[in-house]
């Protein structure tokens, strides 16, 4: 067997391409690693993002001769869009004893309101939302917007207007009335035709022998402070309204410096129109 040594000088040179090979190791290995460095990019920031506005509860109070029930289309259609509603019973006593019952209730509600008052409704928001700062509109749909002192029987003549709805009432005697009080209902042979003549006798054969009566002196009671002094509000005239005279309505929509709305309907469109009272209320919802 031969052994076979190594010169000096081939040992030097086998030592130095060993040291050249580390090193070009070394450099392929560092460049990877920058490489990968490079690729890893600092994470992006996540964009801001701001809360949105809790959408303000719609508080829909009725007026006399009807229900909450009468809300029930256009509570429907709010709550679709994600707005809580809340439909207030009226106690259908006097402007300032049931704007009190309405102001209590406001003050259970958390956050921005929004006021929705029908005929004899109207007046009750008006004194209810006086002084309150989570109200931010009032919407006034064929509504009572009483002026400080003036009555409902008072805003029936504003603009020439005259409603014949007294002619056609039956009065029944209620506990605890003051002495010349009574309740008042619209005789019920006239109902159709007064109060909601474009609504099918079906429906309004019902509500005539279900109609909650209104208190006699709620009509000439003065309302008080009224509230669209200080709050935006947005009117629905009813063309053919027959339990406010639609000249009244117009006056008084003007006179609160309403954003007004007019439509062929009767003294409950938000029974015939729900879909037109329901974009009204989301106007005044939105502020504009």
């Amino acid at each position: 067997m031969h052994t076979h040594r190594l010169s000096g000088r081939a040992l030097a040179a086998i030592a130095a391409s060993v040291v050249l090979a580390g090193g070009v190791l070394a450099t392929s290995t560092g460049s990877t690693a920058q490489a990968a460095a490079d690729r890893v990019t600092a994470p992006t920031a996540a964009p801001a993002t701001h809360a949105a506005a809790p959408k303000p509860t719609i508080v829909l109070v009725h007026g006399a001769f009807a229900d909450s029930s009468g809300w029930n289309d256009v509570i429907a259609r709010l709550t679709k869009r994600g707005f809580p509603a809340l439909a207030f019973s009226n106690p259908l006593r006097s402007p300032a004893s049931d704007g009190e019952y309405l102001r209590q209730f406001l003050s259970t509600i958390p956050g921005p309101v929004v006021l929705v008052g029908h005929s004899y409704g109207g007046a009750v928001i008006t004194n209810a939302a006086t002084g309150n700062p989570n109200v931010k509109a009032l919407v006034y749909i064929a509504a009572y917007a009483p002026a400080e002192g003036e009555s409902v029987a008072a805003a029936n003549e504003l603009g020439g207007g005259h409603s014949v709805v007294t002619d056609h009432l039956v009065i029944r005697p209620y506990p605890g009335a003051p002495e010349g009080d009574a309740d008042a209902f619209i005789d019920p042979t006239w109902f159709h035709r007064l109060f909601a003549p474009d609504l099918p006798r079906s429906i309004t054969d019902l509500m005539a022998v279900s109609q909650r009566p209104g208190a006699l002196g709620a009509l000439v009671s003065p309302s008080g402070a009224p509230a669209w002094k200080t709050i935006p509000s947005w009117y629905l005239v009813a063309k053919q309204d027959k339990i406010i005279p639609p000249q009244a309505e117009r006056e008084m929509a003007e006179r609160a410096g309403s954003t007004t709305i007019v439509i062929n309907s009767s003294h409950v469109a938000m029974m015939s129109h729900p879909k037109v009272v329901t974009k009204l209320i989301l106007q005044a919802a939105a502020g504009n």
